[in-house]
């Protein structure tokens, strides 16, 4: 198998039982002769239930902010660079530098990828997994919480960057409104992870830029911006759509649980030394 697609299958699987077990159909009214008034079992569960995208216009908070809060789900985008359906649209072919060419050209997911020892994906890799996600707003904040091993990013909506912060996973970030547009703006961070499951790179002087649109009842319009001029010598953007589910809920993730391929040895642990120059 091609080594850059070993770890997208095993996340993939991995997402997809998670999916089936976390996200059941929703119960279908009782078919009985009693016209539902009877006192017997459960009502049946069809597994042909059609879930309706809320319709409308965009819901507003108080402030009078488009209301960003819900579960929502999103396109599975392990190539930042191809389309994956109506719901995203890739970059196309990636501006590298030479360093950038370099490190995606040696990548090979058989010699170490981090999210095989359950390290954190990072910010990018992780919006684009395929579970769902919830975003909860408020006037002062903005949260992530990925259903994906359970993290989550709280994020003051009006502030600076602190720069007395430390480099992390999942970068320092800040958000304000641009109309009825939330932008993110995240910087610092460590240069350990990738930008996708294919293994596109970043470095630690990534800045990435996210804009969440409501554009109506049942969406969100998605756009992030790379700027990494270690990495790509031009900012360049991916947009993608998310739906509501008003059925769904988040649920807990461990990636530690029942890990045999890294404790046989078919995962290999990245050896870290710091991020390279």
């Amino acid at each position: 198998m091609n080594p850059r697609l070993l770890v997208a299958t095993l996340a993939l699987c991995a997402a997809a039982s998670t999916w089936l077990v976390a996200q059941p159909p929703a119960p279908a009214p009782g078919a009985g002769k009693g016209g539902g008034k009877g006192k017997g079992g459960p009502p049946s569960v069809s597994p042909l239930t059609v879930y309706h995208v809320p319709t409308g216009p965009a819901p507003k908070m108080t402030s009078g902010k488009p209301d960003l809060n819900g579960v929502w789900q999103r396109p599975y985008v392990p190539d930042v660079t191809r389309d994956a359906g109506a719901n995203q649209k890739g970059s196309g072919p990636l501006p590298y530098t030479e360093w950038g060419k370099q490190q995606f050209d040696t990548y090979n997911a058989e010699n170490g990828d981090y999210t095989g020892a359950c390290l954190p994906f990072g910010h990018s890799r992780g919006m684009n997994s395929p579970d769902p996600i919830q975003f909860m707003v408020t006037d002062k904040y903005f949260a992530f919480l990925y259903e994906q091993n359970s993290w989550f990013k709280v994020i003051p909506i009006g502030k600076e960057h602190d720069p007395d912060k430390v480099a992390t996973w999942f970068g320092d970030s800040v958000a304000h409104w641009d109309g009825d547009t939330l932008v993110i703006d995240t910087i610092n961070f460590n240069g350990y992870t990738r930008l996708d499951t294919n293994g596109h790179p970043q470095s630690d002087q990534l800045h990435l830029i996210e804009k969440l649109t409501r554009t109506d009842a049942g969406h969100i319009a998605y756009e992030m911006t790379v700027d990494d001029p270690k990495t790509y010598t031009k900012p360049w953007t991916n947009v993608r759509i998310f739906t509501l589910r008003t059925d769904w809920e988040i649920q807990e993730y461990s990636c530690e649980e029942n890990n045999k391929g890294l404790v046989e040895g078919r995962i290999k642990v990245p050896n870290y030394d710091g991020p390279k120059k």
